[in-house]
């Protein structure tokens, strides 16, 4: 039991926060109305946190960073708790939930978990 808890530990640590394609992301598309706020002219960097979501807070931070080192990119918070539809259309299992996308709507990337600033820049890199 043990080593399966390590393990579990350590494929979790590799994993979390690192942004990466799911098979079906790719055809999902998300629009203004969805998210409650306008889709950036090149790319949106969509947030899923709820209140209690202490990571959520340094996520916010990192994303609205980045949205502000690149024109037409917008950060779109989505309160998770009160847009459960929303969450379980798109397999939200965790906060924070990173989605990338491009100019009309499409999820490039996706994380769970915080994300470095380097692979959200280099994620939009591949929206934009």
């Amino acid at each position: 039991m043990l080593a399966a808890a390590g393990a579990f530990g350590v494929v979790r640590k590799v994993r979390d926060g690192r942004l990466r394609m799911r098979g079906k992301d790719g055809a999902v598309r998300l629009t203004g109305a969805e998210l409650g706020a306008p889709l950036g002219e090149r790319a949106t960097l969509v947030q899923f946190s709820t209140s209690f979501c202490q990571p959520c807070r340094a996520t916010r931070r990192t994303l609205a960073e980045v949205a502000g080192m690149v024109d037409g990119v917008a950060h779109v918070e989505v309160d998770a708790e009160s847009q459960l539809e929303l969450v379980r259309r798109l397999e939200i299992l965790r906060t924070p939930t990173v989605l990338v996308l491009d100019a009309g709507g499409r999820v490039v990337r996706r994380a769970a978990g915080q994300p470095r600033r380097a692979d959200v820049i280099a994620a939009l890199g591949e929206a934009v």
